[in-house]
Parts: C-alpha cells; structure tokens; sequence
C-alpha cells in the first residue's frame, strides 16, 4: 500500500468509514507484525503491541500533512515494540539488547532458516534489513523511522547483509 493510497484511506477513517480502515489492517498487519517481531521475539507480545499500533492509529489519525503515513505507522510501531522490550527486561544495557542470541535449545534440530539468521544479528541491523525488506520502505525513510544518519543506515545495511550472507555460507556471524 503506497502513501498515496494509505492518505486517501486514512481522509476515509477520519470521516467515519470503518471499512477503510479494515482494508489498511489488512494491507499492513504482516509487515507491522514482522517488525515488532523481530525486535522482540515473542509472538503473544508482538501480537498485542501490533494490535496496540492500529489501536493508537485510530486514536490520533495523522493529519493530512504527515508526508509518508506508512513511515509514520512502523515508526509507532518500532517505538511500541522497543518501549515494550525495555520493560520486559529493564536490566539489559543496549549493548546487552544487540547481542541477544537464540539458546541451544532454540537451534538443536531446527533448520537453517531466515528467522535463526536474523536473531544473531543486533537489534539495530536486524530493525534496517526488516524495514527495508519486509516493510519496503527506502533507506532515507529508515533514517527517518530510526533517527539514524543515512550513511549510517547504509553502512549497517550492508554489514548486515554480509554477515547474513557469510552465516548462510556456514561461518559465523
């Protein structure tokens, strides 16, 4: 769903048309889901801070002069997900949350997939290569959502995706 559309569905809920709204949930829940998921990796939790993202959505509808509405959506949504990672542990150091990394127990048996890759990735690549990949969102408007230099952005874009690459081809991350 593109900005364009997404402005013109979200005119439509401000003038009370509840199916419009039905149509953006629809149209967005996988890719808000996928990144509060990967932030915090726990279903039952990632389930209802998505639920609270389109729940914040109808509470304060942006105005028509917000510029990209869907950055603005995964924004809340990173924002959400984060605060809620730093209450279910407020012990962890930032440092502590990039380098979390599955259990044996979590490996043992399971195969080489996509989802067991991205958790040994820190929680700042993690979040860029799932905004870009499974939200789609362009790297300038990632520098938005993050409040991270583009260069930046960029640069950890591509450590990530060689450290990825590099996992897949039996190394370590």
């Amino acid at each position: 769903m593109d900005n364009e559309i997404l402005k013109c569905g979200l005119d439509a809920i401000n003038r009370g048309d509840i199916d419009a709204f039905d149509e953006i949930y629809m149209e967005l829940r996988v890719p808000v889901y996928t990144i509060i998921f990967r932030i915090l990796y726990d279903e039952p939790l990632a389930e209802d801070v998505m639920q609270e993202v389109f729940i914040k959505l109808l509470q304060s509808l942006p105005s028509s002069h917000i510029k990209n509405p869907r950055a603005w959506i995964f924004k809340i949504a990173r924002n959400l997900a984060i605060d809620n990672k730093r209450k279910s542990s407020p012990y962890l150091s930032s440092d502590d949350m990039k380098s979390l990394e599955p259990s044996l127990e979590d490996t043992i048996g399971m195969r080489l997939d996509v989802e067991t890759a991205m958790r040994l990735l820190p929680l700042d690549e993690r979040e860029i290569v799932s905004l870009h990949i499974n939200a789609g969102f362009k790297f300038r408007e990632i520098a938005d959502i993050t409040d991270i230099p583009l260069g930046t952005v960029l640069w950890k874009y591509q450590k990530a995706i060689g450290r990825l690459r590099s996992y897949f081809n039996g190394g370590a991350i």
